[in-house]
This record gives structure tokens, C-alpha cells and sequence, in this order.
């Protein structure tokens, strides 16, 4: 059963770094940014709540005159049930759209294929790569979704400008 999705809170620190380091060799992020992510006009931090219990977290970016939204990261921790992923990618959506986004784009190691099923099966097209991305030296895949509903004339128009 998918876990409630909230804002994070300064008080959920804690458990974003603790999955974090169960989640990623590399390429963390610090609890230094973690915290300034969770503040940050320009970020959304979301979590998944199970029971009290933070079982993941997804980072969305936005940029000033950009309808294109950025997922920074997302994670589910270990025995953190099914079904939180993909709540936490539609999560993501979600509040790109509230922010007027038209597109959510990502970057994911080409070798998460677990990941890159998740995106694949949620409409997300492949549009990139980019090698060298990690600092192990491993290939980024670059992915994007429209977040544009194309049966609704003044979103169509919207994604054109």
C-alpha cells in the first residue's frame, strides 16, 4: 500500500540521509543540502510517509522561466514496500504541474534498469545520454514526460509557446 506523500520537513532530515546512504554508492546528497533543498523556493522535497515511518523521498527542481521541471532524485529505502516509486514519480508530476511545468525530465544511471522500467512504464521517453554523467564515470540516460494534457486545446497551446 503506497505510504501518504507530503512536504518534508526539517525534522525528516534524518531519514532522507539514512536512505540516501542505504540507497546511493555515490553521488549523495548531504544533509548540508538536504536541508537547503527542503527550504528552497526553487526545490520541492517530497516524502513518503508510511505510518509515521519515511520510507522515501523524491527532489524536484524548477527554474525561473523554465516549463521544464527537473527530477533531482528520488529513492524508496529498503523494505520500503511496493508501489512507493511510482507514487512518488506521480507525486513529482504533480507539483510540476502546480507549478505550471509542462515537462518533468530526469537523468537516470544506464544501468538502473529497475529505474528505468519505472520511467518507461510511466510515459517517460528516452531523449538523451550523456557519458561520464556519475562520478564513477557511468553513463546518464536522459528522460523526459510531457505533462501537457494534448486533449485540452489551452494546455496544447500552452506547450507550443
Amino acid at each position: 500500500m503506497p505510504a501518504d506523500i507530503r512536504p518534508a520537513r526539517v525534522s525528516d532530515i534524518d531519514a532522507l540521509v539514512a536512505i540516501e546512504n542505504a540507497v546511493f554508492v555515490a553521488d549523495r546528497i548531504s544533509r548540508k543540502s538536504f536541508r537547503h533543498l527542503a527550504g528552497a523556493t526553487t526545490a520541492a522535497v517530497l516524502i513518503a510517509d508510511a505510518a509515521g515511518r519515511v520510507v522515501g523521498y523524491c527532489v524536484v527542481l524548477f527554474r525561473k522561466g523554465n516549463l521544464a521541471a527537473r527530477l533531482y532524485s528520488i529513492a524508496v529505502a529498503p523494505g520500503g514496500g511496493p508501489g512507493q516509486g511510482r507514487a512518488l514519480l506521480a507525486a513529482a508530476e504533480r507539483v510540476a504541474q502546480g507549478r505550471g511545468c509542462t515537462a518533468l525530465r530526469l537523468e537516470v544511471r544506464d544501468d538502473n534498469d529497475r529505474a528505468r522500467t519505472l520511467y518507461e512504464k510511466n510515459g517517460y521517453r528516452r531523449i538523451g545520454e550523456v557519458p561520464g554523467y556519475y562520478a564513477d564515470g557511468a553513463t546518464a540516460l536522459r528522460y523526459e514526460k510531457s505533462l501537457v494534457d494534448e486533449d485540452k486545446p489551452a494546455l496544447r497551446e500552452l506547450r507550443r509557446a
